[in-house]
Parts: C-alpha cells; sequence; structure tokens
C-alpha cells in the first residue's frame, strides 16, 4: 500500500536538501516540491502568516512511520508540522513502484 506524507519549509534550499536525504536514504521514492504557499496559523496562543514551501512525499506504507521520524529528526523548524497516510487507493504501477522501498 502506498503512503503520502505532507510538510512545509522556510524555503526551497531547505526542502530540497531534506528530500534528498530522504531519497538517499530509501525513506521516499519521490518528492513533489510543491512550491510557495500563504499560511496563516495559530501557534502558541497567537495568530501569525507567512509564506513557507510545500512538499509532499511518496512512499510505502511499511516505511511510513519511519519516514516520518526521519524527517522530523532532519527538519530544520524545532516543530515542523508533518502529517504521513496511509493510502487506500492507488494504481498498480505506482503500488509496485513504491513496494521497491521495502527491498
Amino acid at each position: 500500500m502506498s503512503a503520502l506524507i505532507y510538510t512545509v519549509f522556510a524555503n526551497r534550499a531547505d526542502a530540497r536538501a531534506v528530500s534528498a536525504r530522504l531519497l538517499d536514504e530509501k525513506f521516499v521514492a519521490c518528492a513533489n516540491l510543491l512550491g510557495s504557499i500563504e499560511a496563516m496559523f495559530e501557534w502558541e496562543g497567537e495568530r501569525g502568516e507567512g509564506e513557507e514551501f510545500a512538499v509532499l512525499f511518496k512512499t510505502h506504507e511499511a516505511r511510513l512511520d519511519d519516514a516520518v521520524a526521519r524527517l522530523e529528526a532532519l527538519h530544520p523548524y524545532d516543530t515542523p508540522a508533518i502529517l504521513g497516510w496511509r493510502v487506500e487507493a492507488h494504481g498498480a504501477a505506482t503500488a509496485d513502484w513504491l513496494a521497491g522501498l521495502t527491498g
């Protein structure tokens, strides 16, 4: 089964560096650098807003928990927002491709 992980970074350089590490270390098979997004958020009792850089990672469900933990360790934010979920519907070719991560 497939899985996805979503997070944001302060800039493209950080997003690319962490994505490359996750790819090199075989935690993910793909990183879609989605680009600049506007963020509005509630943090420590205050309303904030700013620009961030979104990334969507593709992985195999067997690697999801480890990939999330590794992403959290590599992420430059002190408390990064990282969301991962298992995908129940996917194309057969996608499932085969991502299964390669489990060796």
